[in-house]
């Protein structure tokens, strides 16, 4: 009977080392971890990567809905920008990138800017110096005005303040754009996103 109770001892013991194991092994995580991200932010203030149409978007206290969406895409690179909208109609756009930290700026469209060319331009007592420029294509998504695919001609620049400036030419759509970007810190934004339902 001794030797019995020992047998079923030894062979609960081993069972219960492959499943502590077995448990430890599923909680170890996949691949490599970025340890600048700040995914404790994207749970409690919603990811601004997965925004679509619908969500609700709090931004300094100013409550706008995400219209709709442009997915674009130059070589490998991708960002979003996501058009904003107040109950008010005041509209703005939310660019979304990761490259390769997260980076957010909110456009206001400005006109009077003048014509993106050159290395710099002064603009409201401000240099602004190229920062880059390209052709992207992009995928319309919801309510953004332009066609639903198509290029975009774009020329950035930045000020010694961080303000941006941008110039975005979506030929097809007839559409040209100067806007006034914000960059924003994580904080600066809460998501709710769109229910599922």
């Amino acid at each position: 009977m001794l030797v019995l109770l020992i047998v079923v001892l030894v062979v609960a013991g081993i069972a219960l080392f492959l499943l502590v194991r077995k448990r430890g092994d599923a909680s170890a995580p996949a691949g490599p971890v970025d340890p600048f991200a700040d995914k404790d932010s994207d749970a409690l203030r919603g990811d601004p990567r997965a925004l679509k149409a619908g969500d609700i978007v709090d931004i300094f206290g100013e409550t706008y809905t995400v219209r709709g969406s442009l997915r674009l895409k130059e070589g490998g690179y991708q960002w979003s920008e996501h058009l904003l909208d107040t109950a008010k109609g005041t509209r703005k756009w939310l660019s979304v990138e990761e490259d390769p930290d997260l980076e957010l700026v909110l456009w206001t469209e400005t006109p009077g800017v003048p014509a993106a060319g050159g290395d710099a331009i002064e603009y409201d007592g401000k240099t602004f110096q190229l920062d880059e420029s390209g052709r992207a294509q992009y995928v319309s998504e919801a309510t953004t005005g332009l066609t639903p695919s198509g290029t975009v001609a774009y020329h950035d620049y930045t000020a010694a303040d961080d303000t941006r400036l941008s110039f975005e030419d979506f030929g097809e759509s007839g559409k040209k754009e100067a806007a006034i970007g914000q960059v924003l810190y994580r904080s600066a934004i809460m998501i709710y996103p769109q229910s599922s339902n």
